[in-house]
């Protein structure tokens, strides 16, 4: 489910993924400007094993959001990481013209 119905959705897959034993991470929209593909506050949570659920760029960022995840549970500390329109044909970016910041952090 790429797209739950609520940020709260997101938040109760994050909660079952950590009572399995699973390692997880939390990516929220923290600041947008112009053309965002999603609003503050949206959230992707990411599992160890890089399953991913919920959305912060309807699929403009998210591989990058859940490689720089997978480094937030290995060493337990906060990143952010800002998309705007890409420089290149592989790096990741937003078609739509706008910007956004993102929040990654370990859930413990």
């Amino acid at each position: 489910m790429p797209f739950p119905a609520t940020e709260t959705d997101v938040l109760a897959v994050a909660a079952d993924w950590l009572a399995r034993g699973h390692g997880v991470a939390l990516a929220t929209v923290v600041k947008t400007s112009g053309s965002a593909p999603r609003q503050g506050g949206s959230h992707i949570v990411v599992r160890d094993d890089g399953a991913f659920e919920g959305s912060v760029s309807a699929g403009c960022v998210e591989n990058a959001i859940i490689e720089l995840a997978q480094e937030v549970m290995r060493d337990g500390r906060n990143r952010t990481a800002s998309f705007g329109i890409s420089d290149g044909v592989l790096a990741p970016g937003l078609l739509c013209g706008g910007e956004i910041e993102i929040l990654v952090e370990p859930i413990l």
